[in-house]
């Protein structure tokens, strides 16, 4: 039985195939060093349960996309420009890079379910079981971190060979 190992693996494959994606880590968040900013944008992946039925495994799951919000008051410097952008929000905001953050975590935990939900690890039978639920978060953690922790379901087939008494 092998389901898990394969699960963990295509996610982490697919997590980490992201360019917005720097490191990938899984199990307990509080045992990954938050502190260490050359680990950002990070994506933790972390199984919450398994639920058996006929011939399919289920697993309920969380996986977190963040990374290190920039408070940089000053203008940010275009290279492709060679001049300086000078950042008005539509809304009365900080000058920093939270939403830019925002969009792009939100748009990997977006990959990931469409692949689940239609593509190639679709068609390797990992099924997303049902709409998959992101929450945004700001502050969460030690660092000035912002992101979405995506809570999926993925059904798997169950390969396991019984044969009376074994």
């Amino acid at each position: 039985m092998k389901e898990f190992y394969d699960l963990i693996q295509k996610i982490y494959e697919e997590l980490n195939s992201n360019r917005f994606i720097n490191t990938v880590t899984m199990g307990n968040i509080m045992d990954v060093d938050l502190s260490k900013q050359s680990i950002f944008p990070l994506a933790h992946i972390n199984i919450q349960n398994a639920t058996f039925s006929d011939h399919v495994i289920t697993f309920a799951m969380q996986v977190i996309a963040m990374d290190i919000v920039d408070e940089s008051k000053s203008d940010r410097f275009n290279p492709e420009e060679s001049e300086f952008i000078t950042f008005t929000p539509p809304l009365p905001i900080d000058l920093d890079n939270k939403q830019d953050v925002l969009n792009t975590q939100l748009a990997v935990i977006n990959r990931l379910q469409s692949k689940l939900r239609r593509g190639d690890l679709n068609d390797d039978n990992y099924v997303l079981d049902a709409d998959a639920t992101a929450t945004m978060f700001e502050d969460r953690f030690e660092n000035l971190l912002a992101g979405w922790a995506l809570d999926l379901t993925i059904s798997v087939p169950n390969n396991v060979v019984t044969v009376c008494g074994n």
